[in-house]
């Protein structure tokens, strides 16, 4: 049977879509421009996106599992709920859903409140999934490596609680994991959810002592200013969207994003290897300059 997959042209779905293929899957990719698609030959692409009701259905046909990755959008929530219910009619059972760790205790920020509904949808509707929960993507500090270089500072408010940051080769990696057992699983397989998260759980200064190491030369941490981190992004984003951020900024510094006990050991025994390391990261981005 054929898996598809969402978010199939994002800095995760490619990793998946590059995992599954490798192993064999036939895969199934929903994209909203096919000919800037370049995903790897062999994978049949739908054009469509989670508000095309029409898309979904032709996207449905003979698909025995789902892999849902949707954007922060503003209508992220309604998105997924019409991917679910199209799904159901289409007679699909299987679905590994990317949500995001913490999402039923953040709850005063609307991106992880809404995962969290999913979440509450997925296990209502009676899916056989693996909800999977990732911690903030360390490759997301690409789009501020100008400000390490440029300014010698770090710059992401992430505070002193920590982050168990994980690399989006590594999501990609347990999610193809995740999607070929559930798609090989009974039905009535019961509902799980996975904290995904990286090796080390790190403070801002342990963050820019990092870079400081990589670089050779002293990176500061810039502090835990959410109010100008806001004022930053709305330079780049809707204003809805930097507040979203902003409070999940906040929430890093009164909870951070700690794994439980034996999430890192799981994850490793699932990969057969260790989890990158933030420390790798650092030093692929030193190496490129």
């Amino acid at each position: 049977m054929t898996i598809l997959v969402t978010g199939a042209t994002g800095n995760v779905g490619r990793h998946v879509i590059q995992q599954l293929t490798q192993r064999g899957a036939k895969v199934r990719a929903l994209v909203r421009d096919p000919a800037a698609a370049n995903l790897p030959d062999g994978v049949e692409v739908v054009q469509g996106d989670l508000l095309d009701v029409d898309a979904l259905r032709r996207a449905f046909q003979g698909i025995s599992t789902l892999f849902l990755l949707n954007a922060v959008v503003a209508d992220e929530f309604t998105q997924a709920l019409i991917t679910l219910n199209v799904a159901r009619e289409a007679g699909v059972k299987r679905v590994v859903y990317l949500s995001v760790i913490h999402s039923d205790h953040y709850v005063n920020v609307p991106h992880f409140a809404g995962k969290f509904g999913v979440e509450r949808m997925i296990e209502q509707m009676g899916f056989n999934a693996t909800i999977l929960r990732p911690a903030y993507f360390m490759n997301n500090d690409v789009t501020i490596k100008d400000v390490v270089l440029g300014h010698g500072v770090y710059p992401m408010p992430i505070g002193s609680k920590g982050l168990a940051m994980i690399d989006a080769r590594d999501i990609g990696e347990i999610a193809a994991i995740e999607l070929l057992n559930r798609d090989q699983a009974p039905d009535g397989s019961a509902l799980t959810r996975m904290n995904l998260v990286g090796p080390d759980t790190l403070t801002g200064t342990q963050v820019a002592a990092i870079w400081t190491e990589a670089l050779n030369r002293t990176i500061a941490y810039g502090g835990d200013d959410t109010a100008g981190f806001e004022q930053n992004l709305r330079q780049f984003m809707p204003a809805w969207m930097a507040y979203d951020m902003r409070q999940m900024a906040e929430r890093f510094l009164t909870d951070g994003m700690v794994p439980e006990t034996g999430n890192v050991e799981q994850l490793s025994r699932l990969l057969g290897r260790p989890l990158r390391s933030y420390r790798d990261f650092a030093a692929e981005i030193a190496a490129a300059v």
